[in-house]
């Protein structure tokens, strides 16, 4: 026919054959693979995030050996060759970061929180999420300068860039070193640990657990539903409290004042009933003692066990209400009082 004798049209038709072939020859990849991997396995979580970009990029690399085997070079063709380049470069990109987020992906439903010895699991999930998000940073960063070194301006800029690398380095490295103290100190935190997914931490007075860490920040889930953005970087250089880094279990305590003519054996003896019967006591500790004393009273410490801090918390409320109870129906005689003698009581009704 007439038509295909133009050099255009036979391009064209090419490129569109090409990428009938790379289309189909991508789902029948996928097929296959999805028939030979078990579902829900590691492998089947990377490939079903891999769909999308996979099937993308293979017809636009069928696309682009087409476009360099057809005429010959020009302006035009030039510029179709470097935008296939481009897509091509962004397509791999695309699979590389999902590719990435696959085997997070995985790696965390091997690994469940919903369990009663999670330690392992948050540990490995912290490690996964952190080290994934920066190895997607990274991926997204290469594809990002692979695709501008295609452009012979940018090439040129960065030739004339490295002639004057003293200052531009100094400049950029100060405006980046946020950013970059914020990139190292998520691989030390993913490496190191002093948190975890799911950890219960104090950070700046306040009670939480650690919902999310990202690769600039940390999400602190308050116990009253409040949201504690901190970045990476601070966990590295400040002290914090970590209540669970190895191990849940916690020691609560619940501190009475109370009068020195107390009897301590029958509030030792209620101590040891109310945890008895305590859902929330682990049967670890249960322990009185007198802690201080002062002019007008004695302090008594109740030391409590639980699995974690959540059920310490409920545990020490409940010791706390069965104590003060039980003093106020046995011994209110004994709360703490003010004594005045004598002398100071005349003094006092002559006022």
């Amino acid at each position: 026919s007439d038509w295909l004798a133009h050099p255009w049209m036979r391009l064209a038709l090419a490129v569109a054959v090409a990428l009938a072939l790379g289309t189909l020859a991508a789902r029948a990849v996928r097929f296959t693979l999805r028939r030979l991997l078990e579902a829900g396995g590691f492998a089947s979580i990377v490939l079903r995030r891999c769909a999308q970009p996979f099937e993308l990029a293979l017809p636009l690399i069928a696309a682009k050996a087409a476009l360099h085997s057809g005429m010959a070079g020009g302006g035009a063709v030039d510029a179709l060759q470097h935008a296939a380049t481009v897509a091509v470069v962004a397509a791999l990109t695309w699979l590389g970061v999902r590719a990435i987020s696959g085997v997070e992906r995985a790696v965390i439903a091997r690994h469940p929180v919903d369990v009663e010895d999670n330690l392992q699991a948050r540990r490995v999930r912290t490690q996964t999420r952190v080290l994934a998000r920066t190895a997607m940073f990274a991926a997204g960063l290469f594809g990002l300068a692979a695709a501008l070194m295609t452009f012979p301006g940018v090439r040129q800029l960065g030739a004339s860039l490295l002639a004057s690398a003293g200052v531009a380095g100094l400049v950029v490295g100060l405006a980046a070193r946020p950013v970059l103290s914020n990139l190292l100190a998520g691989l030390q935190i993913a490496l190191t640990q002093p948190i975890r997914i799911d950890d219960v931490v104090i950070v700046e007075g306040e009670w939480g657990r650690i919902e999310e860490i990202t690769g600039a920040y940390v999400v602190v889930n308050v116990w009253d539903e409040r949201r504690l953005v901190v970045p990476l970087q601070w966990f590295i250089e400040h002290p914090f409290q970590n209540w669970t880094r190895t191990s849940a279990r916690l020691i609560g305590s619940v501190f009475l004042w109370v009068d020195y003519a107390l009897p301590l054996a029958p509030l030792r003896a209620e101590l040891e009933r109310v945890c008895h019967a305590a859902p929330e006591w682990d049967g670890r500790v249960s322990l009185l003692q007198v802690t201080d004393a002062d002019a007008r009273a004695m302090q008594v410490r109740a030391l409590v066990s639980a699995t974690d801090s959540g059920r310490a918390w409920d545990l020490r409320c409940r010791v706390r209400e069965a104590l003060i109870d039980f003093l106020q129906r046995e011994y209110p005689q004994h709360l703490p009082r003010l004594r005045i003698d004598g002398a100071e009581r005349a003094r006092a009704g002559a006022a």
